[in-house]
């Protein structure tokens, strides 16, 4: 590991001060889960470190009146998957995480350190976008917020600029009548996922699916909906005949990337197979 200069700020604004006066030279710490371990192997450089653990105000799980929930930026994946606030507020969010590294990965890597670093294979992004969560970002002119799905914008790539902190996330209040899942395939548990789908939809009082989203991972270069069959199931009512169609359509409207570990082909299969079982399981889940 090449040697750099550490930091540690007390506040949001000498973070974002920092990040301001060292700009693509600062990198930012929170749990380290992504980022210790491509400064080991020294796939990046950087010569300031900016340790944002004892930032006052990024710790803390809140849910407003109208459901809404917020997560600060160093709060780790391991306090949403033991948390009862995110397992009633935000289901679909504590539910991914079981699928998250390894337990001791999970103890120290945070929610918002996933979501920064933007890895295309992982799960929470794909949450992000399948719940419409919303960014919430300061920099030196002041707080802005932005959609998940305008977040991501490539491989490790977000609209995160360089004198930014992502000061947490919002995820918007849980329907009543929504259901979840998560699926992915990957070589062993813990490793990123080769294909993953996030699903989330409503059944209505007549029985019909709602508000479908299809948030796949692992098959592009940012966490991918697929709109053509998320209209397919939109307003009808669960079948399986319905589910087979949905995932043709999504077989053939994703186009993966080739790599030494899954080919091209394999990973649209795998979605389509993907779709049919976690719309299946979706339909099935208790009301929560």
């Amino acid at each position: 590991m090449s040697p750099f200069d550490y930091h540690r700020p007390d506040t949001v604004d000498e973070a974002v001060a920092q990040l301001e006066t060292y700009g693509e030279d600062g990198k930012v710490l929170a749990g380290g889960q992504s980022l210790l371990p491509v400064l080991a192997l020294r796939l990046t450089h950087l010569g300031h470190l900016i340790d944002i653990g004892r930032v006052q105000g990024l710790q803390s799980i809140e849910v407003d009146d109208d459901g809404t929930v917020s997560v600060g930026a160093t709060v780790t994946h391991a306090q949403v998957e033991r948390s009862d606030v995110m397992a009633a507020a935000a289901p679909a969010v504590a539910g991914a995480m079981p699928h998250v590294g390894h337990r001791a990965i999970r103890s120290r890597g945070t929610v918002c350190g996933s979501l920064a670093h933007a890895d295309p294979a992982a799960e929470l992004p794909a949450v992000a976008v399948a719940v419409g969560a919303e960014m919430i970002v300061q920099g030196p002119a002041g707080q802005r917020t932005m959609s998940a799905g305008d977040f991501f914008q490539g491989y490790f790539s977000s609209a995160l600029r360089e004198d930014e902190l992502l000061l947490g996330v919002r995820f918007p209040a849980w329907p009543p009548r929504a259901r979840w899942s998560v699926l992915e395939v990957s070589r062993r548990h813990g490793d990123f996922a080769l294909v993953g789908l996030v699903t989330t939809l409503e059944i209505d009082e007549a029985g019909l699916l709602r508000r479908p989203a299809l948030s796949f991972f692992g098959v592009a270069s940012t966490p991918v909906r697929v709109a053509q069959a998320e209209n397919l199931l939109d307003g009808n009512a669960p079948d399986p005949a319905l589910f087979a169609e949905a995932a043709n359509v999504v077989s053939g409207a994703l186009e993966p990337p080739d790599d030494d570990h899954a080919s091209s082909e394999y990973r649209a299969h795998v979605a389509g197979v993907l779709t049919r079982r976690g719309l299946t399981e979706t339909t099935e889940r208790a009301d929560v």
